[in-house]
């Protein structure tokens, strides 16, 4: 029995005591309802007040620093905001904490083309563009197709109000991330979910595994593979403490201290070696500016490099900027123009997936380290043909410069790529997408492979 049942019950019953049958009459029946519908009426009112409160309360914490530093990005489902907005309306109550759970469904398919062979089954470059990967020196041409759903994301987010504070959380996972399988091909085609994102948030701090506060998300085009201009984007997600301010309501900074890992190769290999002897974190800052008109972000990192090969250890310094931003433009800003611009000494893993090492280690007695200088970028021009139907034309590359005396043999020297998509949606959060692509890889030695790629794209997102 609800409050209201249980009070009118009450109140009438009190009525019954006092008054015999006889004495009752219509009028006082009709006099005593109306009180009880403006009692109840009262009621919902101040049920209303208490929650539109909380709904301020909420509302007048700050809680998303990327909506302020991003507040016009696109394809949301494609790159979720740095920190969740949950607004206390969306998902659903356990406790005083709201949750909210999305992500998307997405279906894959791929036929590549290359100059110099195939790539091996097991390759992540079957699965998305991974310049790396491109076959160099094959006897001949090679061919493969790919479908996969392993690129299917989901992600959960919690709010929690304490006092004048939120306390949020955000996890996010897929299944492409991880190596491992639980079924091949041939049967299952069964894949191991594994940690993209993973944080809490408080005020403005970060706690947790996220992008890298060194990339600009933000910038990254619209495509149907997984990350896109590879070998031109800053593109790396690692666990670090972050903390963020407003300056104004365009103006926002950011500075981190991030997890170090220093990927070497050395002068016989170009293979890279993850080395578990840095012991002081990578250092970012940021500057984000964000209006209706145009987006912008400058990123700086500095690194302290160190290799240990069980018998000599060797140190340098690294450092690097991006610069990096977004232009809308035309009717209801439909189109827009993304870029990225990064360059510097020392920070290879950063850029291109590891397309080139952080630094080279000769490995003799009392050797010191050459570190690896790189400069890479993109540009992207995004049209909106209608309000379901869409473009994107990206042209990326990356090129890598050794110091004299460390160069690798068979290393890495230079990497581009052109793609042209086209995007339909025939309803909302559901896009169709299918690209083309030309990747070419060059090595310091001059060989060159190179590879043609078309992908289709299905994707649901919620």
């Amino acid at each position: 029995m609800t409050i209201n049942r249980w009070m009118r019950g009450m109140l009438l019953g009190a009525t019954t005591l006092a008054a015999s049958p006889a004495y009752a009459d219509a009028a006082r029946e009709a006099k005593l309802e109306a009180r009880l519908n403006v009692l109840e009426a009262a009621i919902f009112d101040m049920r209303a007040e208490l929650a539109a409160a909380h709904r301020q309360q909420v509302a007048a914490i700050p809680t998303s620093i990327a909506a302020v530093a991003m507040p016009h990005a696109a394809d949301p489902a494609r790159i979720s905001p740095a920190i969740p907005t949950l607004p206390a309306t969306d998902g659903f109550r356990v406790g005083a904490t709201t949750v909210k759970i999305n992500g998307y469904f997405k279906l894959t398919a791929i036929g590549s083309r290359y100059s110099d062979g195939a790539v091996p089954t097991t390759s992540l470059g079957r699965d998305f563009y991974l310049p790396g990967t491109i076959p160099i020196g094959g006897l001949r041409r090679g061919q493969t197709f790919e479908a996969s759903a392993k690129q299917t994301r989901i992600s959960l987010s919690t709010a929690t109000p304490i006092g004048s504070h939120l306390l949020k959380g955000y996890l996010e996972l897929d299944f492409q991330t991880s190596p491992g399988a639980q079924g091949s091909e041939r049967t299952t085609n069964g894949y191991n979910p594994a940690l993209r994102r993973g944080f809490i948030t408080y005020d403005n701090f970060l706690f947790g595994q996220d992008w890298t506060n060194f990339q600009y998300v933000a910038a990254l085009p619209e495509s149907t593979d997984y990350v896109g201009p590879t070998e031109g984007t800053v593109f790396a997600r690692q666990p670090q403490i972050r903390y963020t301010r407003a300056v104004s309501k365009k103006l926002v900074i950011s500075v981190s201290v991030e997890n170090p890992k220093t990927a070497s190769a050395t002068l016989l290999a170009p293979a890279l070696i993850d080395n578990g002897n840095d012991n002081l974190p990578d250092v970012t800052a940021r500057l984000t500016y964000a209006s209706p008109v145009v987006e912008l972000s400058l990123a700086a990192i500095g690194r302290k490099l160190t290799v240990d090969n069980g018998v000599n250890r060797a140190s340098s310094a690294g450092f690097g900027a991006s610069f990096a931003g977004k232009l809308p433009f035309g009717p209801d800003k439909r189109h827009d123009l993304r870029f990225m611009i990064s360059g510097g000494d020392g920070i290879g893993r950063y850029i291109g997936l590891n397309f080139a090492p952080d630094t080279v280690y000769a490995g003799l007695p009392n050797s010191k380290l050459g570190n690896v200088r790189a400069v890479a970028g993109f540009a992207a021009l995004r049209l909106g043909w209608t309000a379901s139907l869409r473009s994107t034309f990206v042209g990326s590359f990356q090129k890598v410069d050794y110091a004299s005396g460390f160069v690798p043999i068979g290393a890495n020297a230079s990497a581009w790529s052109a793609s042209a998509n086209l995007f339909y949606s025939p309803v909302k959060n559901f896009d169709l997408g299918f690209e083309l692509r030309h990747g070419e890889r060059t090595l310091v030695t001059g060989a060159k492979g190179l590879l043609d790629r078309g992908e289709f794209a299905a994707k649901y997102s919620f």
